[in-house]
């Protein structure tokens, strides 16, 4: 069955919201997101302050705006794998959306170095992430063994893969975006699975 188009209001809005984003971002990278108004981000944009604010609710939401978006790319690719594969290679797969996202290394260092170089950003940040793990548990659970705690067992594997990402992202960060973001996550994956007495494999 082919697909419902979507429709062209709301493509529209989409278009509107991404330009604003960018222009956010990129106004943030330049000022400083404390020094940056939404006035300002308004005027850059060629919209209104009234506009801005039919697609925002405040400065926060603004530079926050992609992380939901992602949350629900990552779901959906998550939902697309096979339902017998290992849960942790399903979420790898899944997160490679964020690697398909049309942002070039240097605007995603700009964003990714906005959100953990501010305090406010960064509880917004965490805050969103979390309900990632509400779009990611129930796709987790079905391939767990079925058991008494496997809905709590979904939901630690979302939460633990959240965190590896994020751990990821601030490396990647701290080293300048001149590694691979993958190979940073597995690093950080191996670590938690990796049994105690196992050693370190180390990354070539």
């Amino acid at each position: 069955m082919a697909q419902k188009p979507t429709p062209l209001r709301e493509q529209t809005r989409s278009v509107v919201r991404s330009l604003l984003t960018r222009t956010a971002i990129e106004l943030f990278a330049a000022k400083g997101y404390d020094n940056t108004t939404l006035e300002e981000v308004a005027a850059a944009a060629g919209v209104s302050r009234r506009t801005l604010f039919n697609y925002f609710r405040n400065k926060e939401d603004l530079a926050l705006s992609g992380l939901s978006e992602q949350g629900e790319l990552i779901a959906a690719r998550l939902a697309e794998r096979p339902v017998e594969e290992d849960a942790w290679t399903s979420l790898r797969a899944a997160f490679q959306v964020l690697e398909e996202i049309d942002l070039t290394a240097e605007r995603r260092l700009e964003m990714i170095t906005l959100l953990f170089g501010n305090e406010s950003l960064r509880a917004g940040h965490a805050e969103k992430q979390a309900r990632w793990q509400d779009l990611f548990a129930p796709l987790i659970e079905p391939r767990l063994p079925d058991s008494d705690h496997r809905t709590l067992q979904a939901r630690a594997i979302a939460a633990a893969a959240i965190t590896c990402m994020q751990a990821a992202n601030e490396e990647w960060v701290r080293l300048g975006g001149q590694v691979d973001l993958f190979d940073l996550y597995d690093a950080a994956v191996q670590a938690i699975r990796r049994p105690a007495s196992q050693p370190e494999k180390k990354m070539t």
